[in-house]
C-alpha cells in the first residue's frame, strides 16, 4: 500500500511517498514558490541524488501534476502507474472543535476546514487548496485530513477555557485549540516505546522547540494541557513570536503608538521573540553563537527561551500530579545541546537529571538523563509525516 503524504502552504508543498507495508520513504520532495515568479520543485528517490528544476509554477494544481510527474519519472520516480497510489494523506492545521482525530475527507469535512479558516487564516486555505488540487489531479484517490489540533482535543475545559465572559466561547469557540498535535503524539508514543512502558502509565512533557513551539502536558498518552492557545503566539518564546505576555499590555501599545490591529499581529508574530529580543536573527544558531562571544541580548534572548521551558515543564509536572519524563523534540530541541543543557539545569529536584555526555549529539533518538535519573530525559527527532500515512493507511483500510 502506498500513500503520498502532503503538507500545503500557501506558496509551498512539502510531500512524502512511504510503502506502508514497511513504513518505507520511497520519495520526496519540496515544491517553493507556487504562484510566484522562479518556481522550483526539488526531488528525492530514495538512495538517490536530488533533482531540482525551475519552473512556471502558478497553482497549487500545477504543483500536485508536477509532483506526480517525478513520481512517474522512469529514472527518479518510485511509481510505475498512478494506480499504485492507495491514498494521499493531507496535514491540515485547524479541525475547531469539530475532530478528534484523523478522517476521510468528504464534501461535509471540507466544510468544516472551510468554516475553520478565521481560526487559522495562514494555514487552513493552503490546506484547502492542496486537498481541492488533489481532487482535480487524482479524483479517484481516496484523501484522509490529519489535523493538528486534534490530539489537543482531549484537554479539559478547565484548561482549554479562557477567562473571558463565557458567550464568547459559546458563540464564537474561543478557546485553547493547541497545535503541533501530530508531533507530540508521535513524539510521547515513541518515549513509551523507547522506555519499554505502557503510554497509559506514563506523565510526559512533549517539548516541540522549532522556530514555531509548543510544550504539552501528556497524561496517559491524552494530552491534557499545552503551551499554544487559540493562536500560534503564547507560550515560550519563539523564532519571531512573542511567547506569553500580558493582554493589556498590547491594548497600551497599540493606544500610545497608534498601532493598528493588522500591525500589531505583525509585531507578534514576525518581530518578536527571539529575534525582536536579540535583535540579530530568528535562527537560534545566530543565537547560540552571538551569546558565545558576549552579546548581552542573545544571551538574554536564549535564557529567556529555556527559563520558560522550565517553567512549563515544572507548571505541567504539578498539573499532570508527577512526570516520568521529559522529551525534546523538532528542530531546536533535536539538535542544540545547549538549549537542552541550560533547560535541564534545576530539574533535578524534579528528580530529572541530565547526562552532559549523553546530551552530546544532534538528530538522533537517545536517553540524556543519567542513569539514576528518576525522570527521564530524551531526545525523539519528529516523525509528522509518518503518523499521518499510518492513520490515512487505517483509515483506507477500514
Amino acid at each position: 500500500m502506498k500513500v503520498l503524504v502532503l503538507n500545503c502552504g500557501s506558496s509551498s508543498l512539502k510531500y512524502q511517498l512511504f510503502d506502508m507495508t514497511n513504513e518505507e520513504v520511497l520519495a520526496k520532495g519540496l515544491v517553493e514558490r507556487i504562484g510566484i515568479e522562479g518556481s522550483t520543485i526539488k526531488h528525492t528517490k530514495s538512495g538517490q541524488a536530488a533533482v531540482s528544476s525551475t519552473t512556471d509554477i502558478p497553482n497549487h494544481k500545477v504543483a500536485i501534476r508536477l509532483v506526480t510527474e517525478h513520481l512517474l519519472d522512469a529514472n527518479h520516480g518510485a511509481l510505475s502507474s498512478l494506480n499504485e497510489l492507495s491514498a494521499v494523506g493531507h496535514r491540515v492545521v485547524h479541525g475547531g472543535e469539530k475532530f478528534a482525530k484523523s478522517v476521510i475527507i468528504d464534501q461535509e469535512v471540507l466544510d468544516v476546514i472551510e468554516d475553520c479558516v478565521p481560526l487559522a487564516p495562514l494555514h487552513n486555505p493552503a490546506n484547502l487548496m492542496g486537498i481541492r488540487a488533489v481532487l482535480d489531479v487524482l479524483p479517484d484517490v481516496p484523501q484522509v485530513a490529519v489535523f493538528d489540533t486534534a490530539f489537543h482535543q482531549t484537554m479539559p475545559p478547565k484548561a482549554f477555557t479562557y477567562g473571558l465572559p463565557y458567550h464568547y466561547y459559546e458563540e464564537g469557540r474561543l478557546r485553547r485549540y493547541g497545535f503541533h498535535g501530530t508531533s507530540h503524539f508521535y513524539v510521547a508514543n515513541r518515549t513509551a516505546e523507547i522506555l519499554g512502558r505502557s503510554i497509559e502509565e506514563l506523565k510526559i512533557v512533549t517539548c516541540h522547540m522549532g522556530n514555531g513551539s509548543s510544550i504539552a502536558a501528556v497524561d496517559g498518552g491524552k494530552s491534557v494541557d499545552t503551551s499554544l492557545g487559540f493562536s500560534t503566539v503564547p507560550g515560550i518564546l519563539m523564532g519571531t513570536r512573542s511567547g506569553d505576555l500580558d493582554p493589556v499590555m498590547v491594548l497600551h501599545l497599540m493606544e500610545q503608538e497608534g498601532i493598528s490591529p493588522k500591525a500589531m499581529s505583525h509585531i507578534l508574530h514576525k518581530e518578536s521573540g527571539v529575534l525582536g529580543i536579540s535583535g540579530i536573527s530568528s535562527d537560534l544558531r545566530d543565537i547560540e553563537e552571538a551569546a558565545s562571544t558576549g552579546n548581552e541580548r542573545a544571551t538574554l534572548a536564549l535564557e529567556m527561551l529555556c527559563y520558560g521551558v522550565r517553567k512549563y515543564i515544572g507548571a505541567y509536572a504539578a498539573a499532570m500530579g508527577g512526570i516520568d519524563a521529559v522529551v525534546f523534540t523538532a528542530g531546536i530541541g533535536e539538535n542544540s545541546i545547549l538549549v537542552r543543557q541550560m533547560v535541564g539545569e534545576g530539574l533535578e529536584f524534579l528528580g530529572a537529571t541530565l547526562d552532559i555526555s549523553r546530551n552530546n549529539i544532534r538528530g538522533k533518538e537517545a536517553i540524556v538523563s543519567t542513569d539514576g535519573s528518576r525522570v527521564k530525559i530524551l531526545v525523539v527527532p519528529t516523525n509528522e509525516e509518518l503518523v499521518i500515512a499510518r492513520d490515512t493507511r487505517t483509515l483506507v483500510k477500514e
